[in-house]
């Protein structure tokens, strides 16, 4: 387990591309004007000593020195330690849709991002549950088991899109059964499904799941991405968009949100139903009812010492500097005498 102590002097190292920048700019800038000055293969031959690759050696050491000082800033920290430590939370699966349905824009960016946006707040609130992740379109993906390592859940949640699940369709009731399949057995309550859906559900009978999920004590909540009125659905290709999904006929597909079928989902396991707006604030008010409900107490395997390692980004830091202040701008002596030499032949 790897983490940084200061991780808020990371942002520094988006100066690099500036500086980047600027030196090329510096070096446009110079070129240019020795072609003023006079002919640039007739100044090289005035200037033989001159390295035409040492100053950029030189600056890209400095770069190099740079981004290195800002992590051992930063001071990268190793786990060396891990034990196990009793929490009390609930369990938490999140089912997302990620049918093409969800890239329609009636929501801002599109209902998939915006879902992802939430999930991301909702994460950056949570304590000491357990969430796990699900993905569904035509068919249901399990993407992260139920955890408190909510660096994951955010990595894996940043990777998700439309493509992950090769079956089209939408299949809310199979999601339901595979997050029931995710929570461990035996235990009738402190257990949470949140589907996150425009409710456009093709393939089974999701109010039958949800009924199932309720008599096991599983609370199914759902939020509802999308608009009555609907959107069309945007076609890319190659991440350009080239224009709208159409029907056998040639008419343009509007997507709705099926909030009717959301409400008899949520109705039959338990929960409550919302529907998503602009403000991508819903989750909050479904953690709120998660943050009421009883806890259960968990083990959960964490790293309770860490070693520091700034001294190997400051030391390679250092070194980079040292090795910098003995590069010449100037070519060896040998190359000179060479390319002298050419010049007189």
């Amino acid at each position: 387990m790897i983490r940084f102590a200061h991780s808020e002097y990371l942002y520094a190292l988006g100066l690099l591309p500036l500086l980047v920048a600027l030196f090329w700019w510096a070096v446009l800038m110079r070129r240019r004007g020795l072609e003023r000055f006079g002919n640039p293969a007739l100044l090289a031959q005035l200037m033989p000593e001159v390295g035409p690759y040492k100053r950029a050696i030189k600056v890209l050491l400095l770069f190099g020195s740079f981004g290195l000082l800002v992590l051992g800033v930063a001071n990268p920290q190793i786990g060396t330690k891990m034990e196990e430590v009793k929490r009390e939370g609930v369990d938490i699966m999140i089912a997302l849709d990620v049918s093409n349905s969800m890239k329609a824009e009636d929501i801002k960016p599109n209902r998939l991002e915006s879902a992802k946006q939430e999930i991301s707040h909702m994460l950056d609130k949570l304590q000491n549950d357990r969430v796990g992740l699900i993905v569904f379109g035509g068919d249901s993906y399990l993407q992260l088991p139920l955890t408190t390592d909510y660096s994951a859940a955010r990595l894996i949640l940043s990777t998700i899109d439309v493509d992950v699940v090769p079956v089209p369709g939408t299949a809310i009731g199979s999601a339901i059964k595979l997050a029931m399949k995710s929570f461990a057995s035996g235990e009738k309550k402190h257990k949470v499904i949140i589907l996150i859906t425009d409710g456009e559900n093709h393939e089974d009978d999701a109010v039958a799941a949800a009924k199932e999920a309720a008599a096991e004590g599983v609370i199914v909540h759902a939020i509802g991405m999308g608009s009555v009125d609907g959107a069309p659905i945007p076609v890319y290709q190659n991440n350009v968009q080239v224009g709208f999904k159409k029907d056998q006929d040639g008419t343009t597909v509007i997507t709705k949100l099926d909030e009717q079928a959301l409400r008899q989902i949520a109705d039959a396991g338990g929960g409550t139903f919302i529907r998503a707006t602009n403000q991508q604030n819903e989750l909050d008010i479904i953690l709120k009812e998660v943050q009421s409900m009883e806890k259960k107490e968990f083990g959960a395997k964490v790293f309770t010492e860490y070693e520091d390692r700034f001294q190997f980004f400051l030391g390679a830091a250092l070194l980079l500097l040292i090795v910098e202040f003995f590069v010449s701008e100037r070519k060896s002596q040998w190359f000179s005498r060479r390319t002298l030499f050419k010049g007189r032949s």
